[in-house]
């Protein structure tokens, strides 16, 4: 009986190790400048899906980059998201291309498309009201690993 206690408490630690561990990947660091953020990666169709979707709190330097296989004019809404983003589109060379600032949550069942009129490889959404705290501007470039 002590074995199978062992034994399970040992395969528990190392399954809360693994799932901490994948979690860890899923972030990353980006930053403009001295402005950096902890964001999470979505990357599966389902995490783009969800996004920040139905979250009431976003911490102040928090924020989700998406990461799309090939540039293009990725539009956005406001579905079901109940806080006021930011979103910023970059390129492949990491150039801010497009920011619409301050969008608010939809709450009708018609939310209009955020779709920018260039092409990018990435979005990121922080809080709203970010873009313009930390001076943000077309052309400025973002740094964080690929």
């Amino acid at each position: 009986m002590k074995k199978k206690v062992i034994l399970i408490t040992v395969f528990l630690l190392i399954l809360l190790i693994a799932v901490s561990f994948l979690n860890n990947q899923k972030r990353i660091q980006l930053c403009f400048e001295n402005n950096c953020f902890d964001v999470e990666l979505a990357l599966t169709p389902e995490e783009k899906r969800q996004g920040l979707m139905f979250r009431d709190y976003l911490e102040k330097n928090k924020g989700m980059l998406f990461v799309f296989e090939t540039e293009e004019e990725h539009g956005f809404w406001m579905k079901d998201t109940a806080i006021p983003l930011d979103m910023i589109w970059f390129n492949k060379n990491k150039e801010v291309v497009f920011i619409s600032r301050s969008n608010q949550p939809c709450k009708d069942n018609e939310c209009p498309a955020i779709i920018p009129d260039k092409k990018a490889k990435y979005v990121l959404e922080l809080n709203g009201g970010t873009a313009g705290r930390i001076g943000l501007e077309i052309g400025d470039i973002v740094d964080f690993p690929e």
